[in-house]
């Protein structure tokens, strides 16, 4: 069983964004590797650490976790296997409060890229069978031109005169010093002699492509689906940011739907809800089937019609259909319609009459 993320740091569920932050910078501190060389429950310890302010400090993942726990972020947040891997992809939580002295070649204004969010619309009938769906993403990728230094091919380059080629800006007194990278150089330490002429210097161009995914059977609206890597490029070959599709279900004229269940309205007229008899209608899927009305069907009953509602994601079954009776009551009656219903009400009327007799 994995820790509750907020006893880890220590903290109750009610606290704010300063008290979370507050509570890591006091733990990363106390535990961090570089001030407990070769203790291995130290490092343990302080993983532990990073990956609950990775969540707890992200609105979005932190209401995930207070409603679903541990489950709700699988898929959402991904923490890699390896120290070195966990420690490049939290490098910019690291970096805003810390230096400890980790050779440049591992921290240097190394950033991870930004997630993407789109929105992709389908149809409820393509929710309930899953479909594939062609999107366009704006995302950052590395300069073809310069490789993402920045520089023009050829170029030379010169020690950053703002960190004098250490790419951290330090502050601080004592044994605890806060760092970021260098506003100038970005961290790498060096500034071109001349900028590349197709990305201006930043390293990045930002590129219009296509990306087909897959959307699972059952999914429902504002669903979020999560295609790791496929964000922006991150800054000095950090690792890519997050794409994250959210899933918009348009209302069908005639189905609503609730959890795997769908729901319709039937309409009927007086004759068949008195009689009965049988109405050929169609699913969702485009299946046509007949559906039996009981004889003295009540307007507003519900008819339940098993196994043709929508796939349940979570126990792998389809739902049911919920059929709701609308009886139709003419307004407008021929002669020969009239003569028989008066007909059949003085039939009524005198069986009742001989009730009360007897």
């Amino acid at each position: 069983m994995k820790k509750d993320y907020y006893e880890i740091l220590g903290i109750s569920r009610e606290a704010t964004q300063e008290e979370i932050k507050r509570a890591y910078r006091r733990l990363a501190l106390k535990y961090h590797p570089d001030r407990n060389q070769g203790d291995k429950e130290a490092e343990e310890k302080f993983k532990e650490i990073v990956e609950a302010y990775s969540v707890l400090s992200d609105p979005e993942k932190r209401k995930i976790y207070d409603l679903y726990g541990h489950e709700g972020l699988k898929g959402q947040v991904n923490f890699q296997s390896s120290w070195e891997d966990l420690f490049s992809e939290f490098d910019t939580i690291f970096s805003s409060f810390f230096d400890f002295g980790t050779s440049p070649s591992e921290r240097r204004g190394r950033e991870r890229g930004n997630d993407i969010w789109v929105e992709v619309s389908i149809s409820l009938k393509e929710a309930a069978l899953g479909v594939e769906k062609e999107i366009n993403v704006e995302r950052l990728s590395v300069c073809s031109n310069c490789g993402g230094s920045g520089a023009e091919p050829g170029a030379g380059y010169r020690r950053c005169p703002v960190c004098g080629g250490s790419g951290r800006i330090v502050e601080g007194h004592f044994f605890i010093r806060f760092s970021r990278p260098c506003p100038r150089c970005g961290g790498k330490g060096l500034i071109p002699e001349k900028i590349c002429s197709v990305c201006r210097g930043t390293g990045f161009v930002k590129k219009r492509e296509k990306l087909r995914i897959k959307i699972p059977a059952g999914i429902e609206d504002g669903s979020r689906l999560v295609l790791r890597g496929e964000g922006d490029a991150g800054k000095n070959n950090g690792l890519r940011g997050d794409l994250y599709v959210v899933v918009r279900v348009r209302e069908h004229p005639f189905f609503k739907r609730r959890g795997a269940n769908l729901y319709m309205d039937l309409k009927i007229d007086y004759l068949t809800a008195i009689l009965g008899g049988k109405r050929k209608i169609e699913d969702l899927y485009g299946e046509k089937f007949d559906l039996e009305i009981p004889g003295g069907t009540q307007p507003g009953t519900m008819l339940l019609v098993k196994n043709r509602g929508i796939r349940d994601m979570s126990e792998r079954r389809r739902g049911d259909l919920f059929v709701k009776i609308v009886v139709e009551i003419p307004r407008k009656l021929s002669r020969r319609e009239r003569e028989l219903l008066e007909e059949l009400r003085s039939l009524k009327e005198d069986s009742q009459e001989r009730i009360y007799d007897n």
